[in-house]
């Protein structure tokens, strides 16, 4: 099946934007989050791409490495959600009864807390201290819940089946059925539910870190942009400063929805052929 415009076009986006921010560095020993490294507000030269900000700071590796981190983050909560997601969700739509029911109220629950307001509480409680590996645990929390309900409707529309109760009679126990006989029919929808969940982290992380309850301290697009925004980078003529990170995020946003939307297209297409 050949790939869809869409499709090519997103992974297209992504995989140099991936590339970029993780062979990059590579090239280089600067710190981006050292302040006065350079001269300040350097303009746009061989040496500086982007230029230098108002801490003296070259704009252009900050960037790179605010945009590894950025998916550093983005892919790792994404990827525990989903895995807690695919568990919960499989074995609650199949084995059914009491796991059932109290599975899917721990997931309510989850589903019917605010999780945004609860991210802003927590960074104006430790603000200036937030962890990036403790703000990605609270992502991974709230971000699960979804997905499992999604996953376990589809697992209790396929229990039924005749091919899972063949598989039930040849002595197949309830791991090798939830893997090897439902699993496949959940795989296309958790590709989707990944790279959502992708937009979803990178979002949430940005506009924690623009008002200053993320660690700022740490390079993401979110802290380049607080601290760009902080700094009056667009009164003070400085606009690759905020621009440029606007520009990487909107192009990484649209590179994931494309991919996400071109695979759906893509499995749906496929489907109608099987």
């Amino acid at each position: 099946m050949r790939l869809n415009f869409r499709l090519k076009l997103g992974i297209i986006i992504l995989l140099i934007l991936t590339i970029g921010s993780f062979v990059l560095p590579i090239f280089t020993d600067v710190n981006p989050s050292e302040q006065g490294t350079y001269f300040k507000n350097m303009p746009i030269s061989r040496d500086h791409p982007l230029g230098t900000n108002s801490i003296g700071q070259d704009i252009f590796w900050y960037l790179v490495f605010s945009l590894r981190n950025s998916l550093v983050l983005g892919v790792g909560v994404s990827f525990f959600a989903v895995i807690l997601s695919l568990l919960l969700g499989l074995s609650s739509g199949y084995i059914g009864g009491v796991y059932d029911r109290v599975i899917m109220l721990v997931t309510d629950s989850f589903i019917a807390i605010p999780s945004f307001p609860i991210l802003i509480v927590l960074g104006t409680l430790i603000r200036g201290q937030t962890s990036f590996w403790y703000l990605g645990t609270v992502l991974v929390i709230f971000g699960w819940a979804w997905n499992a309900r999604t996953v376990r409707s589809m697992a209790l529309s396929l229990r039924e089946r005749e091919f899972i109760n063949t598989a039930r009679f040849s002595g197949s126990n309830t791991l090798e059925i939830l893997l090897q006989e439902i699993f496949p029919y959940v795989y296309a929808y958790l590709i989707v539910g990944f790279i959502n969940s992708i937009l979803f982290v990178i979002n949430t992380e940005a506009a924690l870190a623009v008002i200053g309850l993320s660690n700022v301290e740490v390079p993401t697009l979110g802290s380049i942009i607080f601290w760009a925004l902080n700094y009056n980078a667009m009164f003070i003529g400085q606009y690759m400063w905020i621009v440029a990170p606007v520009v990487t995020t909107v192009l990484l946003f649209l590179g994931l929805f494309l991919t996400s939307t071109g695979y759906n297209q893509l499995f749906a297409t496929r489907r109608g052929h099987s």
